[in-house]
């Protein structure tokens, strides 16, 4: 990708997305390509924010946080808030999704001594029968 402009097909082709989906993110405040007419021109900026914001959803941010996150980046200091912010974010989820994957290994583990017990119990009717 270039410094250069991409039109919405451009940008839905890089970025496996549908034109709906910019508009939605643009309707919601999350991406501002330039307008001229009907056509919206997407920036270097929009495409790094659309970066971050698939990113952030593939995670299971929600786009309100996503959002806070993307507001926190300033020229001046570099983005050094955003990405504190985000490390801090991403810390944050990784420990909800260790506590979920911890609470579904132990309902599989349930599960898995129920399948046992249930086939015990069939394999018993088959003997008696």
């Amino acid at each position: 990708m270039t410094n250069e402009v991409m039109t919405i097909r451009e940008m839905c082709d890089a970025f496996d997305v549908t034109p709906r989906t910019l508009r939605f993110y643009e309707a919601k405040e999350l991406l501002f390509p330039i307008r001229e007419g009907q056509k919206r021109l997407f920036t270097k900026r929009d495409r790094a924010r659309l970066t971050l914001i698939l990113r952030g959803k593939k995670f299971g941010f929600a786009l309100e946080e996503i959002r806070q996150l993307l507001d926190l980046y300033k020229e001046e200091d570099h983005g050094e808030k955003q990405l504190r912010e985000t490390l801090a974010a991403y810390h944050v989820k990784r420990a909800e999704m260790e506590a979920q994957k911890q609470a579904l290994i132990a309902v599989m583990t349930d599960l898995e001594d129920e399948i046992a017990f249930v086939e015990g119990q069939i394999e018993g009717l088959k003997r008696e029968g």
